[in-house]
């Protein structure tokens, strides 16, 4: 009968280094994926607003413009949702002479996850049953930086309103929602927590040309109006 080798038992020595080798492999490959996971995880803050308040920021007189009204605005109904995402709402009109009042809404958001869609004039004045024309990107130089900014107009019945806004996620001014939830996982790869805030200002005029020109007039002012450090809120840093 043919003899089979067999295999030398290993001293317990042996066996014991070998457990103890594998274990550490074991307990370093844990140990690295925590700290990749506590190094990936965004906790750095971007916090312009910090503790002031958007009442006290935005002057109630804008060259021209006179602050009339807080009420009038097209916003769509408050609900636990909206009360979670935006941590401060201002709602204005302001008044030139005669002319058609403006009316400004401004949605701050700190710790942003991405999410400024609820006040997007897209989605909040379809909910509100006006039609919207095509949406035409714009570009503003405002206080030093070129501002991205949408315009549309919305219409219901015999009313239209014509709209000029932008959003501002962390140091980015993301023109879409595709984009904004880009800006925000970008900042987070980063390490960052970015706050967010979207600026829409509207009026309602006959002449779509005469009123995109009056919105632009008053995205300016209101900017100029502002302290320098107080701008970036609006528009980040320049």
């Amino acid at each position: 009968m043919a003899a089979y080798p067999t295999q030398k038992p290993e001293e317990p020595g042996t066996v014991t280094a070998s457990l103890n080798r594998r274990k550490f492999v074991l307990g370093a490959l844990g140990t690295g994926a925590a700290i990749f996971s506590t190094a990936a995880r965004p906790s750095k803050p971007i916090d312009y607003l910090g503790r002031n308040k958007l009442e006290n920021l935005i002057p109630e007189k804008i060259g021209a413009w006179n602050f009339v009204t807080a009420s009038g605005l097209v916003v769509p109904p408050e609900d636990q949702l909206s009360r979670t995402l935006y941590s401060q709402l201002l709602t204005r009109v302001y008044s030139r002479g005669d002319k058609p009042p403006v009316m400004l809404l401004i949605a701050y958001s700190a710790g942003q996850t991405g999410i400024l869609q609820i006040h997007r004039p897209e989605v909040c004045y379809p909910a509100g049953g006006f039609r919207l024309s095509p949406i035409v990107p714009r570009s503003l130089e405002l206080s030093g930086r070129t501002v991205p900014v949408n315009t549309l107009t919305a219409s219901e019945d015999s009313q239209s309103e014509h709209i000029l806004y932008w959003t501002r996620v962390g140091t980015d001014l993301p023109l879409t929602w595709r984009d904004q939830r880009i800006a925000v996982a970008m900042a987070n790869l980063r390490g960052l927590i970015p706050d967010a805030v979207l600026v829409r200002i509207s009026t309602r005029r006959p002449d779509r040309d005469e009123a995109l020109a009056e919105l632009q007039m008053f995205a300016g002012e209101l900017l100029r109006s502002m302290q320098p450090s107080q701008r970036r809120v609006l528009i980040g840093q320049v």
